[in-house]
């Protein structure tokens, strides 16, 4: 027998020198791959921490080191591209299955690329227009500087919608955790990035106008009472006319709301407002003005109030709550009264939604209350009017507000009032099909109550499977006062629509209207009151179904309404809109969110 017969194959000269050439390829591709990997990764957390200095410098304003930052970002993320499309990640990203989590990373440094270079850099390099420093200097609006540059942050708020769109396109990996997690973060970035962008352009297209750039503005600022709730927040308090010339604030008229005193002419808002609400007086009566929570409405009503008060046409209306002020309190400082009295973000709402009523007890003599609340609502938007030391926290107080819906505007320009119909500002109940739950709470005690209202709000639904599909909404409504010692009959007291019952309901009990807006073409089942089965009146605004249930609600206890509905199984993502009261309602959402 041959000796070469009796020799493993594994050592034979013909085989084992191929084998190990073989290997040795292996292990250097490998080793290759792990050296692109690592840069890859290194680059990637480099880019991500430039971007983030980026940003930070952005908004202290140091547009110069924002603008170099924002070039280092975009140089990492070059490395890392390259280094993902080296050629062993190449030949990896093809191979079935095993080359997964190199496609997504792959896609993730291409999405990153477009970030920096597309995005981040002439982000920075318009930093005049967003840094808040120079765009609002010396109580001033910079509008002039922001209508420049709208095109060009029009161009990059699209650039970030198209690579928002591809970083959702991003496959996910079959393995790897890591590249998975990275995955999910990118993409909530960059829709985060695409949605601030976006607004920042639609502020930049809207602003100039309504602040004045094409000449002065006019606007009707109602302050809203959320201790007695209405549709849009609370009762019309008081009142000031906001102007701006070239992007200048200044205030005048401040006054409360019974300066509201001449006999109003009535009119249409339109047939579906006038059936649901005609009967409350809204057009004539300001306490009853702002039922609904489509602003739009309370804004036109008030804008025609005004005008037969004091013949002054204003270009629009906007709303704002005690809660608003004291973020804007938290940014400017607080504000001393003429008597030395220090109003601050911690104590203005306590004082102007209950303290206040304490100090002025009579219900029959309320002038020196208005005053007080006037003299602070006056001290506060003189703040906001004169140069203060940082503007960039004035602006993130402004914007906690109004994504709070705390801060509403309507204009009576066509073109800029569409422009606000696609932002918060708005505060409009929607005219789409998509899934919809807004809990409306209007106060029918004529009292203070609602300071001590508590809600929570879940809406569940079924799949997506058929062309209709069951809901729940459940709401909880709980009265915290525990005693009414104390506190006077204006808070506690029941001075609203039912004079004829009041002798039977207890002081501190919250009358309350609790309004269900749904879904379009959704219908009721059941509404259950803390498990009994309960009246509800039906009507329909703005093409949502709506269904009010009226409630009692003593002192220390709580109302659970249920409504049971069917809806269509619409497409889109659900919203809940959450109205601006003294409390940060609870909410819970489960529907499933559908493509047909």
């Amino acid at each position: 027998m041959d000796d070469d017969d009796e020799t493993p194959w594994y050592r034979r000269r013909n085989v084992a020198w191929p084998v190990l050439g073989v290997l040795i390829v292996v292990i250097l591709f490998g080793g290759w791959l792990g050296l692109r990997a690592y840069e890859a990764k290194t680059s990637l957390e480099q880019a991500r921490t430039s971007a983030q200095q980026a940003k930070d410098a952005l908004l202290q304003g140091n547009t110069a080191d924002a603008s170099r930052l924002a070039a280092d970002a975009q140089s990492h993320a070059q490395s890392a591209r390259n280094a993902t499309h080296s050629v062993p990640w190449n030949v990896m990203s093809v191979v079935p299955w095993l080359g997964s989590p190199f496609k997504t990373g792959q896609q993730i440094s291409d999405v990153v690329l477009g970030l920096a270079a597309e995005v981040l850099k002439p982000t920075a390099d318009a930093g005049t227009t967003v840094a808040p420093g120079q765009l609002l200097a010396n109580g001033r609006l910079d509008v002039q500087a922001l209508r420049r540059e709208e095109p060009v942050l029009s161009k990059i708020a699209a650039d970030a919608t198209r690579l928002d769109a591809e970083a959702k396109a991003i496959s996910a990996p079959a393995y790897f955790s890591v590249i998975g997690e990275a995955r999910s973060q990118l993409q909530s970035q960059t829709s985060n990035i695409a949605g601030l962008l976006e607004n920042t352009a639609l502020a930049a297209k809207l602003a100039p106008s309504m602040l004045g750039a094409d000449g002065p503005r006019s606007y009707f600022m109602g302050f809203q009472t959320n201790a007695e709730a209405r549709g849009t927040g609370g009762l019309l308090g008081g009142f000031g006319i906001l102007r701006f010339d070239d992007g200048k604030p200044s205030v005048d008229s401040m006054g409360p709301n019974t300066d509201f005193n001449k006999p109003f002419t009535p009119f249409s808002v339109n047939p579906e407002f006038d059936e649901q609400y005609g009967f409350t007086n809204p057009t004539t009566d300001f306490r009853n003005s702002n039922q609904s929570s489509h602003f739009p409405y309370t804004a036109q009503i008030w804008k025609a109030m005004w005008a037969q008060q004091s013949g002054m046409n204003v270009d629009g209306v906007i709303a704002i709550d005690p809660i608003a002020l004291s973020y804007i309190l938290d940014a400017t400082g607080p504000v001393t009264m003429p008597d030395g009295e220090i109003i601050t973000k911690d104590n203005v709402v306590e004082l102007t939604e209950s303290t206040v009523y304490s100090r002025f007890p009579d219900p029959n003599d309320q002038s020196g209350r208005k005053r007080f609340l006037q003299a602070i609502a006056t001290e506060v938007v003189k703040k906001v009017t004169v140069p203060i030391e940082s503007p960039r926290k004035l602006l993130d107080a402004l914007g906690r507000a109004v994504s709070e819906r705390r801060i509403s505007v309507w204009s009576s320009s066509p073109t800029d009032q569409a422009l606000l119909e696609k932002t918060p500002l708005a505060h409009e109940i929607p005219d789409d099909p998509a899934p919809y739950a807004e809990v409306v709470i209007n106060n029918l005690g004529g009292n203070k109550m609602d300071y001590y209202l508590k809600r929570e709000i879940e809406y569940v639904a079924d799949g997506c499977d058929g062309d209709n599909r069951k809901s729940t909404v459940t709401i909880r409504l709980t009265n915290t006062l525990k005693d009414v010692a104390g506190l006077p009959e204006y808070v506690v007291g029941r001075l609203g629509f039912y004079p004829e019952v009041a002798g039977t309901i207890p002081p501190g009990t919250m009358l309350t209207s609790v309004r269900l807006l749904t879904t379009k073409g959704a219908d009721v089942l059941s509404v259950l009151a803390n498990g009994k089965r309960t009246r509800v009146f039906g009507s329909t605004e703005r093409g949502h179904p709506s269904f009010e249930s009226q409630v009692a609600i003593p002192p220390g206890n709580t109302v659970e309404l249920i409504f049971r509905l069917t809806e269509p199984t619409s497409p889109g993502q659900a919203r809940v809109p959450v109205q601006p009261l003294v409390d940060a309602a609870k909410m819970k959402v489960s529907v499933p969110s559908c493509a047909h």
